[in-house]
């Protein structure tokens, strides 16, 4: 049945699309964001937003639907026509982690969407309360080994990024440490501060301020390189620890069955959206981000890759599908 919907919309969309090609967007675009309005996603995709808007001629409007594990706002796009006028902008778990932790999910994200482009990569550092004493991977992981289920560490929720990378620490090192999860990473980081608990993962943007005052300390961060406006912070790599990075990251999809030609003109519209200094300079350089833009193949190709990378990392922190 669904394939048989699937098949039918995109036969109902044949005139529109074969227009949509050569004069899109012919009416309003939607950006679907399944995340709650005010983080760093939903301020990225406002802002490609203002820049499509102003190149396309055409109002683009973000859609956040929140909730569900990304599940309903993802299903939305996936079961859209394929035209190009309803788009997602997401991160990781809508894509490559919910088909690893959810049995009924009502699509397959790798079969349902059509990727436009791996939008950015987010680097997230590891940060401690400078009260357990440890300033770096070895010693905190000295400090969980001497003290096991004493040390907590704050998450977004189950299978979030903390919980991954964390839930591969404890497996690689035979330690135990207990998951709080959190509606979000600003509570997860407060409670960090607080001393609630001890530890937990966040970005450039919400750590850095943090660790030069000295009331977060970053013990490495999951980057090829250091950052910049951080030298001091290793890399987990060199921590010894490459294995445990959740890869967060944020990309742009489309429907499947977009016409190959609408997803090239889709990339290099957004593309040149994030190139825009408008862009670059208030929303991804401030960020930390490494910014990618790729290509839809490329896309496609990195997404193989970290499902594999996602169901590893689920499986060593012992989460088990619902």
């Amino acid at each position: 049945m669904a394939l048989f919907r699937r098949t039918l919309l995109a036969a109902l969309a044949l005139p529109a699309i074969a227009a949509a090609q050569s004069d899109f967007p012919q009416r309003q675009v939607r950006i679907v964001v399944p995340f709650p309005p005010g983080g760093g996603l939903d301020a990225l995709a406002r802002a490609l937003a203002d820049r499509l808007q102003a190149g396309w001629r055409q109002a683009v409007v973000v859609d956040n639907r929140p909730g569900g594990s990304t599940v309903p706002g993802t299903d939305l796009v996936a079961k859209a026509a394929p035209d190009g006028h309803t788009l997602l902008v997401t991160a990781d778990n809508s894509i490559t982690s919910n088909p690893h932790l959810i049995r009924a999910l009502p699509h397959d994200p790798m079969r349902d969407l059509a990727p436009v482009s791996l939008l950015v990569d987010v680097h997230q550092m590891i940060l401690v309360n400078p009260a357990i004493g440890a300033r770096s991977m070895a010693e905190l992981v000295a400090a969980a080994r001497a003290a096991p289920g004493r040390l907590n560490f704050g998450s977004y929720g189950n299978a979030s990024q903390p919980h991954l990378a964390f839930g591969a620490l404890m497996a690689r090192e035979g330690i135990e440490m207990v998951h709080v999860p959190y509606r979000g990473l600003t509570p997860a980081v407060l409670a960090t501060l607080s001393g609630e608990v001890q530890m937990t993962l966040a970005g450039i943007a919400s750590g850095a301020e943090h660790i030069r005052a000295g009331t977060l300390r970053a013990l490495a961060v999951g980057r090829p390189t250091r950052f910049e406006a951080l030298p001091e912070v290793p890399t987990l790599a060199e921590a010894g620890y490459p294995e445990i990075d959740p890869r967060t990251w944020f990309g742009a999809f489309a429907p499947a069955g977009t016409p190959a030609p609408l997803l090239a003109r889709l990339h290099r519209d957004i593309a040149a959206a994030m190139a825009d200094p408008a862009v670059r300079d208030r929303h991804l350089a401030p960020s930390g981000y490494t910014v990618h833009a790729a290509t839809p193949e490329a896309t496609a190709a990195f997404l193989r890759e970290d499902l594999e990378v996602k169901r590893r990392l689920i499986a060593a922190a012992g989460i088990r599908p619902e």
